[in-house]
């Protein structure tokens, strides 16, 4: 499904991190896990996906994902941790789908 976002990858729990923008979150995460995208994440083996944001734009998303370049790591990792306290892996690889953070989860049942 083509929706604008932002996302971070991490190596691992509190490691190195990687923020991007897509508009089709699925097939870039099944460039990353595959290793065909050349560059920081391939290098640093980063397919841990622990944060997306979806926008209206693709504008939109890429100002945002500006933004988050911008800021320092403790912000990134705050960010994180309130989205998706545990740092698990929100992309099934199996089915290519992307799962609910916990945040987003509890603001459903709501």
């Amino acid at each position: 499904m083509k929706v604008p976002c932002v996302y971070i990858l991490a190596s691992q729990p509190d490691g190195v991190l990687y923020i991007g923008v897509t508009s089709n979150l699925s097939a870039r995460m099944n460039e990353h896990i595959q290793e065909l995208r050349p560059g920081f994440s391939k290098r640093y083996g980063l397919k841990l996906l622990v944060y997306y944001e979806l926008h209206e734009t693709l504008p939109g998303a890429i100002a945002r994902e500006k933004q988050l370049k911008e800021w320092r790591r403790a912000w990134k990792v705050r960010l994180i941790a309130a989205f998706n306290p545990e740092w698990r892996q929100l992309f099934d690889v199996a089915t290519g789908e992307i799962t609910f953070a916990p945040a987003d989860v509890a603001r459903e049942r709501f």
